[in-house]
Protein backbone atom coordinates (compact mmCIF):
# COMPACT_ATOMS: atom_id res chain seq x y z
CA UNK A 1 0.00 0.00 0.00
CA UNK A 2 2.92 2.35 0.68
CA UNK A 3 4.59 1.34 -2.34
CA UNK A 4 1.05 2.20 -4.37
CA UNK A 5 1.09 5.89 -2.47
CA UNK A 6 4.27 7.02 -3.25
CA UNK A 7 3.68 6.08 -6.73
CA UNK A 8 1.01 8.11 -6.78
CA UNK A 9 2.44 10.93 -5.39
CA UNK A 10 5.26 10.89 -7.59
CA UNK A 11 2.85 10.85 -10.94
CA UNK A 12 1.30 13.61 -9.56
CA UNK A 13 4.03 15.46 -8.75
CA UNK A 14 5.69 14.77 -12.38
CA UNK A 15 2.60 16.17 -13.89
CA UNK A 16 2.56 18.89 -11.81
CA UNK A 17 6.20 19.67 -13.29
CA UNK A 18 4.84 19.51 -16.89
CA UNK A 19 1.74 21.98 -16.45
CA UNK A 20 2.51 25.00 -15.08
CA UNK A 21 0.81 28.29 -16.64
CA UNK A 22 3.33 30.71 -16.99
CA UNK A 23 6.99 29.29 -16.16
CA UNK A 24 8.80 32.43 -14.37
CA UNK A 25 12.08 32.67 -16.90
CA UNK A 26 15.30 34.58 -16.08
CA UNK A 27 15.38 38.08 -17.49
CA UNK A 28 18.74 39.26 -16.20
CA UNK A 29 17.07 42.62 -16.00
CA UNK A 30 14.50 44.97 -13.74
CA UNK A 31 13.44 47.02 -17.11
CA UNK A 32 9.79 46.68 -17.10
CA UNK A 33 9.68 45.04 -20.52
CA UNK A 34 6.69 45.75 -22.77
CA UNK A 35 7.81 44.33 -25.76
CA UNK A 36 8.04 40.84 -27.37
CA UNK A 37 8.43 39.43 -30.49
CA UNK A 38 9.03 35.50 -30.81
CA UNK A 39 10.21 34.52 -34.41
CA UNK A 40 10.32 30.75 -33.26
CA UNK A 41 12.65 28.10 -33.55
CA UNK A 42 13.74 29.29 -30.33
CA UNK A 43 14.80 32.85 -30.84
CA UNK A 44 12.67 35.75 -29.27
CA UNK A 45 13.21 39.26 -28.32
CA UNK A 46 12.16 41.24 -25.99
CA UNK A 47 12.33 44.96 -25.24
CA UNK A 48 11.35 47.80 -22.20
CA UNK A 49 12.68 51.11 -20.55
CA UNK A 50 16.07 52.75 -20.44
CA UNK A 51 16.96 51.44 -24.03
CA UNK A 52 16.67 47.61 -22.66
CA UNK A 53 16.57 44.89 -25.18
CA UNK A 54 16.93 41.14 -24.74
CA UNK A 55 17.48 38.35 -27.08
CA UNK A 56 17.34 34.49 -26.80
CA UNK A 57 18.23 31.40 -29.07
CA UNK A 58 17.31 28.57 -27.05
CA UNK A 59 13.55 29.18 -26.02
CA UNK A 60 13.91 31.06 -23.45
CA UNK A 61 16.55 29.03 -21.19
CA UNK A 62 19.08 31.97 -21.45
CA UNK A 63 17.77 35.77 -21.88
CA UNK A 64 21.02 38.18 -23.46
CA UNK A 65 21.11 41.74 -22.75
CA UNK A 66 21.88 43.63 -25.76
CA UNK A 67 23.73 46.38 -26.27
CA UNK A 68 21.35 49.47 -25.61
CA UNK A 69 21.28 51.05 -28.90
CA UNK A 70 23.15 55.08 -29.18
CA UNK A 71 21.04 57.60 -27.38
CA UNK A 72 18.41 55.31 -26.52
CA UNK A 73 19.22 55.12 -22.45
CA UNK A 74 16.28 56.55 -20.90
CA UNK A 75 13.98 55.65 -24.11
CA UNK A 76 11.35 53.38 -23.43
CA UNK A 77 11.15 50.84 -25.72
CA UNK A 78 7.85 49.66 -26.12
CA UNK A 79 7.91 47.89 -29.51
CA UNK A 80 10.00 44.97 -31.04
CA UNK A 81 9.50 43.19 -34.37
CA UNK A 82 12.28 40.96 -35.21
CA UNK A 83 13.15 39.08 -38.40
CA UNK A 84 15.35 36.32 -37.07
CA UNK A 85 18.13 36.12 -34.74
CA UNK A 86 20.35 38.63 -35.81
CA UNK A 87 17.95 41.16 -37.08
CA UNK A 88 14.92 43.07 -35.43
CA UNK A 89 13.89 46.69 -35.09
CA UNK A 90 12.80 48.11 -31.49
CA UNK A 91 10.07 51.24 -31.48
CA UNK A 92 10.58 53.65 -28.49
CA UNK A 93 7.14 55.29 -28.08
CA UNK A 94 7.35 59.22 -26.19
CA UNK A 95 6.49 62.55 -27.14
CA UNK A 96 7.80 63.81 -30.73
CA UNK A 97 11.82 62.87 -31.50
CA UNK A 98 11.26 60.23 -28.39
CA UNK A 99 9.37 58.10 -30.64
CA UNK A 100 12.32 56.30 -32.25
CA UNK A 101 13.14 52.86 -34.78
CA UNK A 102 16.54 51.79 -34.04
CA UNK A 103 17.45 48.51 -36.20
CA UNK A 104 20.05 45.70 -35.84
CA UNK A 105 21.31 42.74 -38.29
CA UNK A 106 24.44 41.81 -36.03
CA UNK A 107 22.53 39.92 -33.60
CA UNK A 108 22.03 43.44 -31.19
CA UNK A 109 25.41 44.07 -30.80
CA UNK A 110 25.04 47.12 -33.06
CA UNK A 111 21.94 49.57 -34.09
CA UNK A 112 21.27 51.88 -36.58
CA UNK A 113 18.87 54.73 -35.87
CA UNK A 114 16.50 54.36 -39.07
CA UNK A 115 13.47 56.79 -37.91
CA UNK A 116 12.54 59.19 -35.63
CA UNK A 117 9.07 60.85 -35.54
CA UNK A 118 8.75 63.74 -37.60
CA UNK A 119 5.56 65.10 -35.81
CA UNK A 120 6.40 66.80 -32.75
CA UNK A 121 3.20 66.39 -31.39
CA UNK A 122 3.32 62.98 -32.12
CA UNK A 123 3.57 59.54 -30.06
CA UNK A 124 3.83 56.12 -31.59
CA UNK A 125 2.06 53.17 -30.23
CA UNK A 126 2.98 50.09 -32.10
CA UNK A 127 5.35 48.75 -35.13
CA UNK A 128 3.85 46.29 -37.19
CA UNK A 129 5.23 43.98 -40.15
CA UNK A 130 2.79 43.09 -43.20
CA UNK A 131 4.12 40.82 -46.08
CA UNK A 132 6.98 41.39 -48.87
CA UNK A 133 9.20 43.58 -45.97
CA UNK A 134 6.54 46.07 -45.49
CA UNK A 135 6.72 47.59 -41.97
CA UNK A 136 4.00 49.92 -40.35
CA UNK A 137 4.01 52.41 -37.47
CA UNK A 138 0.65 53.63 -35.82
CA UNK A 139 0.83 56.58 -33.84
CA UNK A 140 -1.25 59.42 -32.07
CA UNK A 141 -3.58 61.52 -34.07
CA UNK A 142 -1.70 64.47 -35.27
CA UNK A 143 -3.59 67.80 -36.81
CA UNK A 144 -6.72 65.38 -36.07
CA UNK A 145 -5.76 62.10 -38.54
CA UNK A 146 -4.10 59.35 -36.80
CA UNK A 147 -0.28 58.71 -38.18
CA UNK A 148 0.45 55.89 -40.25
CA UNK A 149 4.17 55.50 -41.49
CA UNK A 150 4.76 52.75 -44.29
CA UNK A 151 8.45 51.28 -44.50
CA UNK A 152 8.70 48.96 -48.14
CA UNK A 153 11.86 47.89 -47.47
CA UNK A 154 12.35 46.39 -43.91
CA UNK A 155 12.37 49.77 -42.38
CA UNK A 156 15.39 51.15 -44.44
CA UNK A 157 13.35 54.11 -45.66
CA UNK A 158 9.74 55.61 -44.67
CA UNK A 159 6.63 57.35 -46.17
CA UNK A 160 3.98 58.87 -44.57
CA UNK A 161 0.84 56.73 -45.20
CA UNK A 162 -1.83 58.78 -47.57
CA UNK A 163 -4.62 56.70 -47.38
CA UNK A 164 -8.02 58.70 -46.27
CA UNK A 165 -10.35 57.68 -43.18
CA UNK A 166 -8.17 58.02 -40.32
CA UNK A 167 -9.40 61.13 -38.96
CA UNK A 168 -10.47 61.36 -34.99
CA UNK A 169 -12.76 62.21 -32.43
CA UNK A 170 -11.84 64.90 -30.00
CA UNK A 171 -10.04 62.96 -27.36
CA UNK A 172 -9.39 59.59 -29.33
CA UNK A 173 -6.13 57.89 -29.51
CA UNK A 174 -4.18 55.08 -29.13
CA UNK A 175 -2.59 52.68 -26.56
CA UNK A 176 1.08 51.87 -26.67
CA UNK A 177 0.13 49.09 -23.87
CA UNK A 178 1.65 45.97 -25.73
CA UNK A 179 2.75 46.62 -28.96
CA UNK A 180 -0.79 45.27 -30.44
CA UNK A 181 -3.06 48.29 -31.38
CA UNK A 182 -2.53 47.23 -34.74
CA UNK A 183 -2.56 44.35 -36.31
CA UNK A 184 -3.63 42.85 -40.20
CA UNK A 185 -4.55 39.78 -42.35
CA UNK A 186 -3.87 39.10 -46.01
CA UNK A 187 -4.01 42.75 -47.13
CA UNK A 188 -6.26 44.51 -44.59
CA UNK A 189 -4.83 46.41 -41.73
CA UNK A 190 -7.25 47.15 -38.06
CA UNK A 191 -5.90 49.36 -35.19
CA UNK A 192 -7.50 49.68 -32.22
CA UNK A 193 -8.53 53.15 -30.25
CA UNK A 194 -10.03 54.77 -26.79
CA UNK A 195 -9.70 57.78 -24.81
CA UNK A 196 -12.85 59.21 -25.88
CA UNK A 197 -16.56 58.81 -25.78
CA UNK A 198 -16.72 55.41 -27.61
CA UNK A 199 -13.98 53.27 -27.89
CA UNK A 200 -13.28 52.35 -32.15
CA UNK A 201 -11.07 49.76 -34.38
CA UNK A 202 -10.38 51.24 -37.53
CA UNK A 203 -9.97 48.73 -41.02
CA UNK A 204 -8.92 48.85 -44.26
CA UNK A 205 -11.44 48.48 -47.40
CA UNK A 206 -11.78 49.27 -51.02
CA UNK A 207 -13.33 52.57 -51.31
CA UNK A 208 -14.47 52.57 -55.26
CA UNK A 209 -16.78 54.93 -57.27
CA UNK A 210 -17.45 56.06 -60.99
CA UNK A 211 -14.77 57.88 -62.21
CA UNK A 212 -15.83 61.34 -62.72
CA UNK A 213 -18.19 62.09 -66.15
CA UNK A 214 -19.42 58.68 -66.15
CA UNK A 215 -21.71 58.11 -63.42
CA UNK A 216 -23.21 54.95 -64.55
CA UNK A 217 -19.30 53.20 -65.28
CA UNK A 218 -18.70 50.22 -63.18
CA UNK A 219 -17.66 50.67 -59.63
CA UNK A 220 -14.78 48.60 -59.58
CA UNK A 221 -13.27 50.96 -62.12
CA UNK A 222 -11.91 53.45 -59.46
CA UNK A 223 -10.81 52.37 -56.55
CA UNK A 224 -9.03 53.21 -53.52
CA UNK A 225 -7.60 51.82 -50.31
CA UNK A 226 -9.05 53.67 -47.63
CA UNK A 227 -9.78 53.32 -43.35
CA UNK A 228 -13.31 53.43 -41.92
CA UNK A 229 -14.54 53.17 -38.34
CA UNK A 230 -16.44 51.25 -35.80
CA UNK A 231 -17.82 51.28 -32.69
CA UNK A 232 -16.13 48.76 -30.48
CA UNK A 233 -18.17 48.17 -26.28
CA UNK A 234 -14.25 47.99 -24.98
CA UNK A 235 -13.29 50.68 -21.99
CA UNK A 236 -15.58 53.23 -20.02
CA UNK A 237 -15.26 56.99 -22.12
CA UNK A 238 -12.53 57.99 -20.34
CA UNK A 239 -9.05 59.36 -21.01
CA UNK A 240 -7.47 55.95 -19.85
CA UNK A 241 -9.92 53.37 -21.07
CA UNK A 242 -10.54 52.29 -24.89
CA UNK A 243 -8.98 48.96 -26.83
CA UNK A 244 -6.10 48.18 -25.40
CA UNK A 245 -5.21 44.87 -28.21
CA UNK A 246 -6.32 43.21 -31.22
CA UNK A 247 -5.59 39.66 -31.97
CA UNK A 248 -6.80 37.94 -34.94
CA UNK A 249 -7.99 34.53 -35.89
CA UNK A 250 -8.36 34.19 -39.73
CA UNK A 251 -10.43 32.03 -41.86
CA UNK A 252 -12.52 31.47 -45.27
CA UNK A 253 -15.84 32.26 -45.37
CA UNK A 254 -18.04 29.57 -47.20
CA UNK A 255 -18.49 31.98 -50.54
CA UNK A 256 -14.71 32.06 -50.28
CA UNK A 257 -13.88 35.47 -49.11
CA UNK A 258 -11.31 35.57 -46.60
CA UNK A 259 -12.05 37.20 -43.31
CA UNK A 260 -10.97 36.96 -39.43
CA UNK A 261 -12.46 36.54 -36.19
CA UNK A 262 -11.41 39.80 -34.18
CA UNK A 263 -11.06 39.97 -30.56
CA UNK A 264 -10.31 43.46 -28.93
CA UNK A 265 -9.02 43.79 -25.05
CA UNK A 266 -8.18 46.75 -23.15
CA UNK A 267 -10.50 48.68 -20.38
CA UNK A 268 -9.65 51.26 -17.88
CA UNK A 269 -6.25 51.20 -17.19
CA UNK A 270 -7.11 53.23 -14.12
CA UNK A 271 -8.93 50.57 -12.76
CA UNK A 272 -7.61 47.25 -13.06
CA UNK A 273 -9.69 45.23 -11.38
CA UNK A 274 -12.71 46.52 -13.24
CA UNK A 275 -14.07 44.15 -15.30
CA UNK A 276 -16.68 45.88 -17.47
CA UNK A 277 -16.57 46.02 -20.56
CA UNK A 278 -13.07 44.39 -21.05
CA UNK A 279 -13.67 42.28 -24.45
CA UNK A 280 -15.42 41.89 -27.56
CA UNK A 281 -15.45 40.10 -30.69
CA UNK A 282 -16.27 40.39 -34.30
CA UNK A 283 -16.53 37.70 -36.73
CA UNK A 284 -16.51 39.47 -39.76
CA UNK A 285 -12.72 41.11 -39.93
CA UNK A 286 -14.09 44.03 -37.47
CA UNK A 287 -17.00 45.02 -39.40
CA UNK A 288 -19.65 44.33 -36.21
CA UNK A 289 -18.95 44.10 -32.68
CA UNK A 290 -20.31 42.27 -29.90
CA UNK A 291 -19.04 42.59 -26.37
CA UNK A 292 -18.14 40.01 -24.46
CA UNK A 293 -21.25 37.86 -22.23
CA UNK A 294 -18.46 36.55 -19.48
CA UNK A 295 -15.47 39.12 -19.57
CA UNK A 296 -11.87 38.76 -18.65
CA UNK A 297 -11.91 40.10 -14.88
CA UNK A 298 -10.05 43.08 -15.10
CA UNK A 299 -8.33 45.69 -17.50
CA UNK A 300 -6.11 43.70 -19.86
CA UNK A 301 -3.67 44.94 -22.23
CA UNK A 302 -2.92 41.85 -24.69
CA UNK A 303 -4.96 39.23 -25.86
CA UNK A 304 -3.31 36.24 -28.34
CA UNK A 305 -4.89 33.35 -29.81
CA UNK A 306 -3.22 29.79 -29.69
CA UNK A 307 -3.63 27.93 -32.36
CA UNK A 308 -2.52 24.61 -31.57
CA UNK A 309 -5.06 24.72 -28.93
CA UNK A 310 -7.67 26.56 -30.14
CA UNK A 311 -7.63 29.46 -27.35
CA UNK A 312 -7.22 32.96 -27.02
CA UNK A 313 -5.50 34.33 -24.45
CA UNK A 314 -5.71 37.73 -22.68
CA UNK A 315 -3.52 39.35 -19.67
CA UNK A 316 -3.51 42.27 -17.24
CA UNK A 317 -2.22 44.09 -14.63
CA UNK A 318 -4.59 41.25 -11.97
CA UNK A 319 -4.46 38.12 -14.17
CA UNK A 320 -4.54 35.86 -17.24
CA UNK A 321 -7.96 34.86 -18.35
CA UNK A 322 -8.69 32.65 -21.48
CA UNK A 323 -11.59 31.76 -23.98
CA UNK A 324 -12.59 28.92 -25.93
CA UNK A 325 -15.46 29.73 -28.00
CA UNK A 326 -13.85 33.00 -29.95
CA UNK A 327 -13.89 35.49 -27.36
CA UNK A 328 -17.81 35.27 -26.08
CA UNK A 329 -17.18 33.99 -22.48
CA UNK A 330 -13.71 34.20 -20.43
CA UNK A 331 -12.51 32.22 -17.69
CA UNK A 332 -9.22 33.17 -15.74
CA UNK A 333 -6.65 31.13 -15.11
CA UNK A 334 -5.17 30.96 -11.51
CA UNK A 335 -2.16 29.07 -10.32
CA UNK A 336 -1.82 26.10 -8.86
CA UNK A 337 -0.01 25.75 -5.52
CA UNK A 338 -0.32 22.08 -5.94
CA UNK A 339 1.66 22.41 -9.23
CA UNK A 340 4.02 24.72 -7.33
CA UNK A 341 3.32 27.49 -9.20
CA UNK A 342 4.40 31.09 -7.79
CA UNK A 343 1.09 33.08 -6.07
CA UNK A 344 1.81 35.57 -9.09
CA UNK A 345 2.45 33.35 -12.08
CA UNK A 346 -0.95 34.74 -13.63
CA UNK A 347 -0.67 38.32 -12.81
CA UNK A 348 1.32 41.50 -13.25
CA UNK A 349 1.84 41.05 -17.85
CA UNK A 350 2.08 43.69 -20.39
CA UNK A 351 3.07 41.83 -23.47
CA UNK A 352 2.14 38.75 -25.13
CA UNK A 353 3.59 36.80 -28.20
CA UNK A 354 2.97 32.87 -27.70
CA UNK A 355 4.49 31.47 -25.92
CA UNK A 356 6.18 34.34 -24.17
CA UNK A 357 4.72 36.70 -22.17
CA UNK A 358 6.59 39.87 -20.72
CA UNK A 359 5.74 42.67 -17.84
CA UNK A 360 7.09 45.09 -15.40
CA UNK A 361 10.41 44.23 -13.17
CA UNK A 362 11.97 41.86 -15.98
CA UNK A 363 9.15 40.00 -15.55
CA UNK A 364 9.27 36.64 -18.68
CA UNK A 365 6.68 34.05 -18.63
CA UNK A 366 6.46 30.78 -21.29
CA UNK A 367 3.23 29.37 -21.44
CA UNK A 368 2.94 25.64 -21.38
CA UNK A 369 0.02 24.96 -23.52
CA UNK A 370 -1.02 21.93 -21.16
CA UNK A 371 -2.10 23.67 -18.82
CA UNK A 372 -4.65 25.24 -20.37
CA UNK A 373 -7.00 21.97 -20.93
CA UNK A 374 -6.48 21.78 -17.05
Amino acid sequence: MRDRVLLLVLLLAACGAVQAQWEIQNSGTTADLRGIDNVGSGVAWASGTSGTVLRTEDGGYIWQACAVPPGAEHLDFRGVQAFDANTAIVMSSGKGDLSRLYKTTDGCHTWKLVFTNPDEDGFWDAVYPASDGQLYVLGDPVNGTFALFLSPDTGITWYAAGDSGREALPGDGSFAASNSELVGYGPYLLFGTGGSAVSHVYATGARCSPPAGHPNAPAITNCTIGWGKVDVPVGSGAASSGTFSLALRPYTSKDGVLTSVVVAAGGDYTYPDRSTATAAWSLDGGGHWTIAATPPHGCRSAVAYDAPTKTWITVGPNGTDISTDDGRNWRAVHPDPALHEAPDADRDWNALSLPFVVGPHGRIGKLNSKALIR
